[in-house]
């Protein structure tokens, strides 16, 4: 994992940058598709250019799990294409 993420208050957390807004978007859609597949859904917002998560498990009390890891391992991974 990059170091983008910062584990914090039982959150994953992380902000991306983009050139522009087209950008961020098409980043979050393929986020989007690869999260649905882990039917692990990301607190998540974008502001122009800028996309902002917080990772937790729900079925987990609201702890970062494993599971939060791999989906932020899979953002990681999505965000070096751009």
């Amino acid at each position: 994992m990059n170091n983008h993420w910062k584990e914090e208050n039982d959150r994953l957390q992380a902000a991306f940058e983009f050139n522009n807004f087209r950008e961020a978007f098409a980043f979050m859609s393929e986020v989007a598709i690869e999260a649905e597949k882990m039917n692990h859904h990301p607190d998540w917002s974008n502001v122009w250019n800028k996309v902002y998560f917080k990772l937790n498990t729900h079925d987990a009390g609201g702890k970062v799990t494993e599971k939060d890891h791999k989906l932020a391992s899979i953002i990681d991974e999505i965000y070096k294409k751009y």
